[in-house]
């Protein structure tokens, strides 16, 4: 049996990330399942690895949903700024886009990761593949961890569980780091799929596929109140809604919750009916589909509308009586749809839940409940907005966990 001063369970950025961070004075392995380090990295940004948001930290804090407050320690001791210094340093340079993420200026995951593999063998890390832990114990009198694999046996007085969660499972990340931090005494929120596509019942826009809309307002109903709304982005596609302002918004959905979306995107919604209102009443000769097309409304999605509702596309402003009218101010500004599911595992970027955040020291990133125990990345019950937050989030609680160590 080897011993370690850290063991570290998971080689993608934030089991390497916490392996560069520990003083050069500690003897660190880093365990992987798969035969190649940071799978999952290489495929985020398409590839490309959208690998953190422009943006200063108040504003990164409110991507994180219900729990940015967890994170808001660790963001603080390495933002944004910082994790690109770290690459800047080593040669690697950076680009933005139009919506505030951030890629490398050679969009390849590959050179990030690159990078990362080079500073742990600089620093002496061992990185042993092809190691599926199937067993883990801690010895209290000791305080020692010891973490089995078939004809291996490893122990440490530190051990980080950095497997990530159950999203895109072929990556390898199958929920392992729940099983073992379950193993050790931490409670386990449920893992649900985030950041994924919403599945609606007789989704009625499977023949508009590509069509989108920007920036326009949507609302979550539950038992007929509505418990939440947001701002962002939808496209629709031949079998699901998704965009990022769905993406963003699907971890508070549940199965058979309503989703209302305002099409026309302004969030008055009785300023836009008399606005409506009023300019049927002064364009009685004029199309009602014409007339929708003043209000930047996509001429397909114009035509789908009309037809769902019943209305004939021949028909004239000064022929739509109330009760068509009516309907067709609601459809565009309160459309219902009831989901039927959210898309699953192998669609979602990020897990909803894991370790629970009480359990976990925010300042950090120990188990209050087993000392030496730390958990980083997506693990832990935290899930950030699309966009780079989900990284970054890898990035700092790693950077906070391998300065404690």
């Amino acid at each position: 049996m080897k011993y370690y001063d850290v063991i570290i369970i998971g080689s993608g950025p934030a089991g390497l990330f916490t392996a560069i961070n520990c003083d050069d004075s500690n003897r660190v392995i880093v365990l992987e399942k798969n035969n190649v380090a940071g799978k999952k990295l290489l495929l985020s940004g398409a590839g490309q690895c959208n690998i953190t948001h422009e943006g200063n930290v108040e504003d990164f804090v409110k991507h994180y949903g219900e729990h940015g407050r967890f994170l808001k320690n660790a963001l603080y001791r390495f933002n944004n700024n910082d994790l690109l210094d770290f690459f800047r340093k080593r040669k690697l340079e950076f680009i933005s886009n139009d919506e505030g993420k951030v890629f490398p200026n050679t969009l390849k995951a590959s050179d990030v990761l690159d990078i990362l593999i080079k500073e742990c063998n600089k620093r002496g890390v061992e990185i042993n593949y092809n190691f599926c832990v199937t067993d883990i114990s801690y010895n209290e009198e000791d305080k020692i961890f010891n973490v089995k694999s078939k004809g291996k046996k490893y122990k440490s007085s530190n051990l980080v569980i950095a497997t990530g969660g159950n999203s895109y499972s072929y990556t390898g990340s199958t929920g392992d780091g729940y099983t073992l931090a379950s193993k050790l005494g931490h409670r386990i929120e449920e893992p649900l799929p985030a950041l994924t596509p919403l599945y609606i019942k007789d989704y009625p826009f499977g023949d508009l596929s590509g069509i989108s809309f920007e920036d326009i307002p949507i609302y979550l109903w539950r038992n007929n109140k509505k418990i939440k709304e947001t701002m962002g982005d939808i496209l629709l596609t031949h079998k699901h809604i998704s965009g990022p302002g769905i993406l963003n918004f699907s971890r508070y959905v549940n199965p058979n919750d309503v989703i209302k979306i305002n099409f026309i995107g302004q969030k008055n919604i009785e300023g836009f009916r008399k606005e409506f209102i009023k300019d049927i009443q002064s364009n009685g000769k004029l199309l009602i589909k014409t007339l929708l097309k003043n209000y930047s409304i996509p001429k397909r999605f114009i035509d789908e509308i009309l037809k769902i509702i019943g209305i004939d596309e021949k028909i004239t402003c000064a022929n739509l009586n109330k009760k068509l009218r009516n309907r067709l101010v609601m459809m565009l500004t309160e459309y219902p749809m009831t989901v039927e599911r959210l898309g699953e595992f192998n669609m979602a970027m990020v897990t909803k839940g894991g370790v629970s955040i009480r359990e976990i020291n925010t300042k950090t990133m120990e188990s209050k409940i087993v000392d030496g125990l730390y958990f980083v990345g997506e693990v832990i019950d935290i899930d950030g907005d699309t966009g780079g937050y989900n990284i970054q989030a890898a990035f700092s609680t790693a950077f906070v966990a391998g300065n404690t160590i």
